[in-house]
Order: structure tokens, then C-alpha cells, then sequence
């Protein structure tokens, strides 16, 4: 520390703050080196009869020579020639060059004015105008707040506020209809059925805003809260229904409506802000785990319902034949009323007609004719005949 005040104190005394390097002017023309006087016409560290030294560079005198002229005495930087140098009145410095960037100055306003406060002006001027004209297209609402407290709601069209952060408007959707998906992706969302079975089950949620307000400063995260309420109200509805049920479309409309009205009154109830515009059911599956299986059964059960519907239509056939015969008993009973001889002779003919037609044997009980006739072999040799000429 010794070492750096007596460089301060040289400074002071108008000798080199740089080391044993520079030099001082005696007063006489003469020159001293390292601190040694030196005699008039010698030389320090150079040849007779070349200029003496004048010392290292001053910084802190204009230009930062080492003398500040011929003829004029050898003196310390003063606080003015430091500001000297930085101020307007300074030496100009090259544009580009080590001193430091291009001295560039904007050209003086119409009567010698600063541009200044026309751009600070022009500054504001945009600013109130972006923070205080709202304009909110047809489906839009916004949300306007003093300090963060709730101040009013404006709708579409060009309204009018307090500027930020006086007052600040948050702008929201409120006509549009949003959507999401339960689950994301093709992850698995198994459920329970109200007969112990499980059911892979995806569903979309539609959904928009009809109380801003409530919405906004209701609930902290009003999107997962109806998230969360979907699910919630979809489990409970499965747990009504069997599996047959869910798997079955009237069963599903009928697990979307319940979904749809559970949803609405718990979100009601929460003052969430939100109306529910509808739920459905896209995917019911068995879990991947027994997929196999599930295929298997219901293939089996198909198998079991095509055999059951052939059964019935057998089962049709059969009554409507029965029926019909009845009814054909039925008028032949109400013709023996009317003329019992004469139906049970006709009755004889007609059973006898069908008995013998369907036998290859005819057996004739008159005089003179040879009881056996073997007619159908008749038939058939005669038949044989041509054949065989050809």
C-alpha cells in the first residue's frame, strides 16, 4: 500500500505515476530518469547530442501526450481536463476507430428543439392506447380487474378501461364448444359394471363457459375440475348397468344421459360457471388381458342365439300347421253336421285316395280279375323298353 500512495503522491506532483520509466522536467530544460538528475546536454540510456526524453504518456492530459506543449510548464491532470475530454467540447473521435463508438446525433427538432419529449409523448401515447381500448370479437367475454380484484364483465365490441396495471381484462371464449377425450391416447380406463364384470371405456366430454365470472374466480383449475367431475359421474353410471348393458347402444344412450345430468348438477353445485353440452361414449371393450376369452364367449353366445332363433322359426312352423289343420277339422265337422252319411263316405274316399297312392301294391276283390297286379313293375319294364332298344 506504501508503494501505491507515493505513485499518488508523484501524480500529484506532476511526476510520472509509472515507475522509475519516466521522466521530469527540473525547471531547466533538463530531464531526470529513474528519479536522478541528470546534467544539462547528457543523455539518459541514448547517444549524445539526441533529444532528452520527455517521460511516458500522460492519460490524463489532452490526447494523452506527455508534455502539454512546448514552452509550457509540465503540470498534473486537473479534474476539467478529464471531463474536457469526455464532455461535447472534446476532440471528436473517428467514427468506428478504439475510442469508442460513432459520435451519432439525431438531427435538431424545427426550432432547435429536443426530439425527446415528442418521443417520450409518443411512447405514452401508445401505451394508453393498448391498455385502455379492448376491442372482443362475438364470442368473446372479457374480465375486467382492479388492482386483481373483480371490477366488471364487457362483451364484444370496443370497450374502454383503466390503464395497466391500473386495471387489467382477461378475455375468454365463452361460446365455443371444448372438448376432451377420457382417457388420452389409447391408454386403458377400466370401470366396474353393476355385475362385477370390467370394461374398457373411452367417452368425450362437450362442454362450454355460461357464467364468466364464476368460472374465472370459482374454481382454481375449472378444467380438470371438469375432468375430474366426468369421471367421477361416467364410474358411477357403469356401476348402475350390467355388461350386457353397456355394451348394448340403448344401454349406452342411457349411460350418457346419466353421465350428462350427474355432471351438471355437481358442477352446478359447485358454482363452476360451466354448462355441459353433452357426453359419448366412443369405445366399450373388454380389458387386453382377456380379450381372447371375451371373444370366445361372445361367439359362443352368437353360436347360442342363431341355434334359439332356428328353434323358434321350427317351433312357428309347426303351431301355424297344427293351426291350420284345426281349422280345415273344423269346417269338415260343421259339413258331417249337415250330412254325416255323405261325409264319412267322402272322408272314406279321401283317406283311401291318399293311402293307396303312396304304395306300389294294388289288391282288386272282383270276379274274373287276378287279385295281384304288380302295376308299378309293369310301369317300370315298360318304361325299360325303349331304353334298351335304342
Amino acid at each position: 500500500m506504501g508503494g501505491f500512495f507515493d505513485r499518488i503522491a508523484l501524480a500529484m506532483a506532476g511526476k510520472s505515476p509509472w515507475g522509475g520509466s519516466g521522466g521530469a522536467d527540473d525547471g531547466k530544460g533538463n530531464t531526470s530518469s529513474g528519479g536522478e538528475p541528470s546534467g544539462e546536454g547528457g543523455d539518459s540510456g541514448g547517444g549524445q547530442g539526441s533529444e532528452p526524453p520527455r517521460g511516458p504518456r500522460n492519460p490524463w492530459l489532452p490526447g494523452g501526450r506527455s508534455d502539454p506543449g512546448d514552452g509550457e510548464p509540465r503540470r498534473s491532470a486537473s479534474i476539467e481536463d478529464i471531463f474536457k475530454q469526455r464532455g461535447p467540447e472534446g476532440p471528436r473521435r473517428r467514427q468506428g476507430g478504439p475510442g469508442g463508438p460513432p459520435n451519432f446525433r439525431l438531427p435538431p427538432a424545427p426550432g432547435g428543439r429536443s426530439w425527446m419529449p415528442l418521443i417520450v409523448t409518443g411512447v405514452v401515447a401508445l401505451w394508453l392506447a393498448f391498455s385502455m381500448v379492448h376491442q372482443l370479437g362475438p364470442k368473446e367475454q372479457g374480465i375486467v380487474s382492479t388492482f386483481g380484484k373483480y371490477s366488471r364483465t364487457i362483451g364484444s365490441g370496443i370497450s374502454l378501461t383503466l390503464p395497466w396495471p391500473i386495471q387489467d381484462v382477461h378475455v375468454e371464449q365463452v361460446s365455443e364448444i371444448r372438448i376432451f377425450q377420457i382417457p388420452d391416447g389409447d391408454t386403458q380406463k377400466l370401470m366396474l359394471t353393476g355385475d362385477q364384470n370390467l370394461v374398457n371405456l373411452s367417452y368425450l366430454v362437450r362442454w362450454s363457459i355460461k357464467d364468466l365470472t364464476q368460472f374465472r374466480y370459482q374454481l382454481a383449475e375449472p378444467e380438470n375440475t371438469v375432468r375430474e367431475v366426468a369421471e367421477a359421474a361416467m364410474r358411477a353410471s357403469v356401476a348402475e348397468e350390467p355388461l350386457d348393458s353397456v355394451f348394448s347402444g340403448a344401454g349406452r344412450a342411457n349411460i350418457e344421459a346419466n353421465v350428462r345430468a350427474r355432471m351438471q348438477n355437481v358442477l352446478d353445485a359447485y358454482r363452476s360457471g360451466v354448462q355441459i353440452q353433452g357426453v359419448e361414449i366412443r369405445k366399450t371393450d373388454p380389458p387386453t388381458e382377456v380379450e381372447e376369452a371375451f371373444k370366445a364367449v361372445s361367439a359362443a353366445q352368437q353360436e347360442a342365439e342363431t341355434y334359439k332363433n332356428q328353434a323358434e322359426a321350427a317351433a312357428q312352423q309347426v303351431l301355424a300347421r297344427a293351426q291350420g289343420d284345426a281349422a280345415a277339422f273344423d269346417k269338415v265337422y260343421e259339413q258331417y253336421r249337415l250330412a254325416p252319411e255323405v261325409t264319412r263316405r267322402r272322408m272314406y274316399y279321401e283317406t283311401m285316395e291318399r293311402v293307396l297312392s303312396r304304395t306300389d301294391k294294388t289288391i282288386v276283390e272282383t270276379n274274373g280279375v287276378t287279385p295281384y297286379l304288380p302295376l308299378p313293375e309293369i310301369k317300370k319294364r315298360a318304361a325299360a323298353k325303349p331304353a334298351g332298344g335304342q
